[in-house]
């Protein structure tokens, strides 16, 4: 398995679960958000509804389906850092087998919606400090 610097544990939904009993695709992109929301509040000690990140960027490759009784979990890293944008590479994991991979870009946006502000100085030293 590839170095991912952070992981966490997803709860699997009944709702989650579509007709033929395995985890609906569109549902990946809510486990890469509840990944990136415990990322923000565990490193960057901010929830991520008291920022303006927004996704501008989303790539999933589906590699086997997610089974209900599977325990789920979503690694990643931050790739690298943008002036603006946090590029992040993941992987998600059912009963520790690759699932799938994927790729997001938010970019930290400016509170009137009015393009783009820097990454603060702090997060960008928990970021660095967390991929080591």
């Amino acid at each position: 398995m590839a170095d991912y610097s952070y992981e966490t544990e997803i709860d699997v939904r009944l709702r989650d679960i579509d007709f033929m009993g395995h985890v609906n695709n569109a549902v990946y992109a809510t486990y890469l958000e509840q990944a990136r929301e415990a990322y923000f509040r565990d490193v960057l000690d901010i929830s991520l509804e008291e920022t303006t990140t927004v996704l501008v960027s989303l790539e999933i490759e589906y590699e086997r389906p997610i089974e209900a009784d599977e325990t789920v979990t979503v690694a990643f890293s931050v790739s690298e850092l943008g002036e603006a944008s946090l590029p992040m590479t993941y992987e998600i994991r059912a009963d520790g087998e690759r699932a799938a991979t994927a790729r997001t870009v938010q970019v930290l946006a400016e509170p009137d919606g009015d393009g783009s502000r820097p990454i603060p100085a702090e997060w960008r030293r928990r970021i660095e400090s967390q991929r080591e």
